[in-house]
């Protein structure tokens, strides 16, 4: 029996996507240029791991000038690329709290941008519990924050049934014993939860 469901929540709660915010933006090549010159995704991976909001990205802006104005919007426009929520996958949230199901989030999120987040996402404070990475000190897809999951949880291998969009954090996740599905749309893992006995059709609608 699965005794919790852990959400991950950029791109199966919220949607996450930096480089279709700044083609609203910007010129599409010029926005593959910045990319391909500055790890913007490195840069916030050092967020994810605990790093300062704010301050590290305003940094990474004035190691490149070229582009500094727009590497700042990272964080002045943060919550227009972490947008919009996926209805269905909250519904499915509320749903499996509503059958008494622990949902547990786990995900690769900065302090100061989860505490962000929160403000216009209240939903994501409703977890019954919530391991963030940029709290714990380490990110997806490490082992570690499996195991300090399984050590704060008390629960391991099947008892766990866990979703999330990239197939590497689903990898360490399998090695793990855990149950996993690679998020690809709220309708399939709607009908996993039917699935696994967890949710009626009718209440993963």
């Amino acid at each position: 029996m699965v005794d919790a469901v852990i959400f991950d929540i950029g791109n199966v709660l919220i949607e996450w996507q930096p480089e279709r915010h700044y083609d609203t933006l910007m010129p599409r090549e010029e926005r593959e240029a910045m990319f391909a010159e500055v790890d913007l995704h490195g840069m916030n991976d050092i967020i994810d791991s605990g790093g300062p909001f704010r301050e590290t990205i305003y940094d990474w802006a004035e190691r490149y000038p070229r582009w500094s104005r727009w590497i700042r919007l990272w964080h002045d426009d943060w919550i227009r690329m972490a947008t919009p929520e996926i209805p269905h996958s909250v519904r499915l949230m509320k749903a499996l709290q509503a059958k008494g199901v622990p949902v547990f989030s786990l995900t690769n999120f900065g302090i100061g941008s989860f505490d962000y987040a929160t403000g216009f996402y209240p939903f994501l404070r409703d977890f019954d519990r919530a391991y963030v990475s940029g709290h714990m000190g380490v990110t997806k897809p490490d082992p570690k924050i499996y195991e300090m999951v399984e050590a704060d949880s008390g629960l391991s291998g099947a008892q766990i049934l866990f979703t999330d969009d990239r197939a590497d954090n689903i990898a360490t996740a399998q090695i793990r014993g855990w149950k996993t599905h690679l998020f690809e749309g709220p309708e399939g893992w709607a009908k996993r939860l039917v699935a696994e006995g967890l949710l009626s059709e009718t209440e993963a609608a």
